[in-house]
């Protein structure tokens, strides 16, 4: 008689496998994606009301994200204003920054039209930058204060040392703050076409530095 069968012991179950955990680039691509995500849309939000009418609660539901996730990334509301700043300072600088070898007036009108473009095409952000909206915020005085110094510092890198005098530099800043005005008021109108704006700021720059005693940098 044919002995009985061994009883076999089943396999183990076969757990789950974890999924792989993404790689620490990619995490940290995901990390600065979102955390561009919700400054561009902290920008939008602060460029149409002030800074006191912007809630954290408002920033996350329009978000989708919880309000803690958003405290994850920013501690405070504050810190998430001065970052939307921060980067469109940034992306601002960046944009019209142009090629050290072309001429001086060649330069300004290039570096007027990026300008304008950036205007055009990211006004909530370049609105949110220039209102600057708490009030006298040190931090954020600081990024509107470099922002305007780097535009002075590359009009200056065009101009011989001994004719950058104080009134020169006076100059400069002074345009820069009416470069920002013009640029306001013609983002809420519109009235005029865009190459006639940079020739008007170029023409102002250029004369202006004559009658500081600067240097011709070319145009008319």
């Amino acid at each position: 008689m044919a002995a009985p069968p061994i009883p076999r012991t089943p396999p183990p179950a076969r757990r789950g496998k974890k999924p792989a955990a993404p790689p620490k680039g990619r995490t940290r691509l995901l990390v600065d994606e979102r955390r561009a995500q919700l400054l561009e849309l902290g920008i939008r939000a602060f460029s149409e009301r002030s800074y006191d009418e912007v809630s954290i609660d408002d920033l996350a539901r329009a978000a989708g994200v919880s309000k803690g996730l958003l405290y994850h990334y920013f501690a405070t509301k504050r810190d998430f204003y001065v970052a939307a700043l921060d980067q469109s300072s940034r992306e601002l600088l960046a944009l019209t920054l142009t090629p050290d070898s072309a001429p001086p007036a060649e330069r300004i009108e290039s570096g007027l039209l990026a300008y304008l473009d950036y205007v055009e095409h990211h006004g909530h952000a370049y609105v949110a930058l220039m209102r600057g909206g708490i009030g006298s915020d040190a931090e954020v005085q600081s990024i509107l204060e470099r922002t305007r110094a780097t535009f002075v510092e590359r009009i200056k890198e065009s101009i011989p040392k001994g004719l950058a005098t104080p009134l020169v530099r006076i100059t400069l800043r002074g345009w820069v703050g009416f470069v920002e005005a013009t640029s306001i008021e013609w983002l809420s109108r519109r009235t005029v076409p865009r190459h006639k704006l940079v020739l008007l700021l170029a023409s102002v720059l250029l004369h202006s530095l004559q009658h500081a005693g600067g240097p011709r940098l070319g145009g008319p």
